[in-house]
């Protein structure tokens, strides 16, 4: 059995044809293939089967894709979801990253190209490793979604959860402050002193020297600790 085969799809696509191509193409790959024919009904579908991976065009009747994709964003963060569109503009790009796309493809559609970014997205989603080591006796439990120290789980807030995963997510790398609010907190108007003193209370609960920060650019997890 392949990885695949334990996945459930959701493709929302508003012309017939490619949608009956793009099943015929890779349907029989996923333990199932579901789609839609526009963001409302996707929504739907989405609610109704619980998509591992959302596929989805961006410019469809009654709601667009990235509407679509901000709702589904808002019931679950964590579901990767790939924009397919003739539109290359970057303006819509960003409009697409601000929602939270996780990969973003120009038609027309490749299957293979396509193929190989659901393949590298399943690798995430079904890692055996679900235990990150973080360094210096710090795990950071992708299953529980717990930070642990020495065996011991950190406790921590829903919001503190999100800050901590999106650095495990980007270890090694500075994420920064516009990705963090973004991703932390719903609502953008959320002030840097705010954030600052956010950060000072997780870093109670971890130890000061646990995240590093750059003034001005963003946090990362000090992996050196």
């Amino acid at each position: 059995m392949g990885k695949l085969d334990s996945l459930t799809v959701l493709f929302v696509e508003d012309e017939k044809e490619l949608r009956n191509a793009l099943e015929g193409a890779i349907g029989d790959e996923f333990a199932k293939f579901v789609v839609a024919r526009d963001g409302d009904d996707g929504l739907k579908k989405f609610k109704k089967y619980k998509p591992d991976i959302v596929i989805t065009d961006i410019l469809m009747p009654i709601r667009d894709g990235l509407e679509m994709a901000k709702d589904i964003k808002h019931i679950s963060r964590e579901t990767p979801i790939i924009v397919l569109s003739a539109f290359s503009e970057k303006e819509r790009l960003l409009k697409a990253i601000d929602v939270g796309i996780d990969k973003y493809l120009i038609k027309p559609i490749d299957p293979d190209e396509l193929m190989l970014t659901i393949n590298y997205i399943a690798d995430e989603l079904l890692s055996l490793d679900k235990v990150v080591e973080l360094g210096s006796g710090y795990q950071f439990d992708k299953n529980r979604k717990v930070l642990v120290q020495d065996g011991k789980t950190i406790t921590l807030t829903k919001k503190e959860l999100l800050f901590i995963s999106i650095l495990v997510r980007n270890l090694g790398v500075f994420v920064l402050h516009e990705e963090i609010k973004k991703y932390v907190w719903t609502n953008k108007n959320v002030t840097d002193a705010a954030i600052r003193t956010f950060i000072k209370r997780v870093r109670e609960k971890t130890g000061k020297e646990f995240i590093k920060n750059i003034p001005g650019l963003g946090y990362k997890i000090n992996c050196d600790v």
